[in-house]
């Protein structure tokens, strides 16, 4: 290797330690969804502890899949892909390295803190103030990380992918930071600095664009890289995908309302809420479809590629569940679904089949390329998760629609006296064989991550060092 080559190889050492640490994480995070869901089929399993109760490890299962799970995905897969097609070494290896021990040391300091009790009791944002900072910090370096290695891109063009990895960092930032402001009162409590209605209103700005711009932004800048990749076809339509960004983040940023549908906030912003959340369905789709057109003339190769199918499998779960958050948010269906399992079912189809999908398929696209490999260990295993995590995904959202509308249902219902004909017990009662299926589609797609986890491991053990190391150094000219 030259000299010139060597300084303007990838910094891939980053990418691989984000790269395995999503897998830990996502075996971890999704274990304790598993576990909590057991907890509403088997309430013993709560072990009449106060830090083994469903209220303390469910915050402690949404942080681990969202910002352990996801975010490792997230900073693994920018970090790649902002690299390769900026033909670039990362701006600086130090605050590079210091954006992945922060961020682990944030998902720890969840860990320690959620099941003691500590919380701000805020969905999504439940981290209280030092450990919040800590998050700011660490975001605000991958900022200028990402952003400095742009600036020295040796392409005169910014690929679309970059540009919805740059939007999710920005925009997370602002969320994170506005949300959190507050008053801290001891090491581990503090009061909102909102109060009331607008409390609520920040919180669900924040709380929306978490899904908006976090689960959905970042990981549209995955798809736009590794579906073109993986299928071998240059993007169906590279014009769609600058509509779909700007659309996209014009649109998302309105809909935090809809989480408050009949509650004290002015009806004006819930109307708002509702009808920037229908409009948002044509940008969706519109992503949607740019991702599955991009298989035209490669459909064939969903047979005998298993990573593949995960991406594709992955935007049809997007397009699905981009169209019922829509719906979910008018407020005649809201009446009906509103506190039911029907939203926690919606939040899966985002998360297993969106998120998670199109994660697993990045990563089994990197880890042979990060470690000087010429494919996975095992093409049946990757076979094998993806069916445990379709079938998995299915059987968890089919059980929570059906849960939500016979609760929703069942609340509603009144006698011609115009009292209540069913008791929130007996609609409970009703809900206990959803909550075993949805138990159940859980276990399986976490069955899968432990496939997913030999199989990595498998190929990491068997790389050659000096392969990896040479992978990494490759002339960065035309290597994208």
């Amino acid at each position: 290797m030259s000299t010139a080559i060597s300084q303007t190889a990838y910094n891939y050492k980053v990418v691989r330690q984000f790269a395995i640490m999503t897998v830990v994480w996502g075996i971890l995070g999704m274990g304790l969804g598993v576990f909590i869901a057991s907890q509403l089929v088997w309430p013993e399993l709560n072990f009449d502890l106060p830090w083994t109760t469903f209220g303390r490890l469910r915050p402690l299962h949404t942080n681990l899949v969202i910002f352990a799970f996801g975010g490792c995905a997230l900073f693994a897969t920018s970090y790649y892909v902002v690299q390769r097609t900026c033909q670039t070494r990362l701006i600086s290896d130090g605050l590079a390295a210091f954006t992945f021990w922060g961020w682990q040391a944030v998902i720890v300091g969840a860990i320690v803190s959620l099941p003691l009790g500590y919380t701000t009791t805020k969905e999504y944002a439940e981290l209280e103030w030092p450990i919040a900072i800590l998050l700011a910090i660490v975001w605000v370096t991958y900022g200028a990380v990402f952003f400095g290695t742009i600036v020295k891109r040796k392409t005169k063009h910014i690929y679309v992918g970059n540009w919805f990895y740059g939007a999710f960092i920005v925009v997370t930032a602002m969320l994170h930071i506005v949300n959190h402001a507050s008053l801290p009162v001891s090491l581990f409590k503090s009061y909102s600095a909102y109060a009331g209605a607008t409390d609520a209103m920040i919180q669900w700005w924040y709380g929306h664009n978490a899904v908006g711009f976090f689960l959905t932004t970042g990981f549209l800048g995955m798809m736009y890289y590794f579906v073109p990749k993986q299928a071998e076809r240059p993007i169906y339509s590279y014009r769609l995908s600058i509509v779909h960004f700007w659309a996209l983040i014009t649109l998302y940023i309105w809909a935090g309302p809809h989480h408050l549908h009949y509650t004290a906030l002015p009806d004006w912003a819930q109307s708002l809420g509702m009808a920037m959340s229908i409009i948002l369905l044509a940008p969706s789709w519109g992503g949607m479809i740019n991702g599955m057109m991009t298989l035209s003339g490669a459909w064939h190769k969903l047979r005998t590629d298993p990573i593949l199918r995960f991406l594709v499998v992955s935007l049809a779960f997007y397009g699905m569940s981009t169209f019922e958050g829509p719906m979910m948010a008018i407020k005649t269906v809201n009446s009906l679904s509103h506190y039911t399992d029907w939203t926690i079912g919606h939040v899966h189809a985002g998360a297993l089949g969106w998120v998670a999908m199109i994660s697993i398929g990045a990563l089994y696209h990197m880890i042979p390329k990060l470690f000087g490999r010429a494919q996975m260990h095992s093409v049946g295993l990757i076979n094998t998760h993806f069916w445990l995590a379709t079938i998995g995904t299915v059987l968890y959202i089919a059980s929570m629609w059906v849960n939500g509308i016979t609760q929703g249902l069942m609340w509603r219902a009144i006698n011609d006296d115009g009292t209540l004909t069913y008791s929130f017990v007996e609609a409970l009662q009703a809900s206990h064989p959803g909550y075993i299926v949805r138990a159940l589609g859980g276990a399986f797609f976490a069955a899968g991550m432990l496939f997913m986890a030999y199989n990595v491991w498998r190929t990491v053990r068997a790389s050659d060092p000096a392969e990896a190391e040479a992978a990494a150094k490759i002339a960065v000219v035309g290597a994208h």
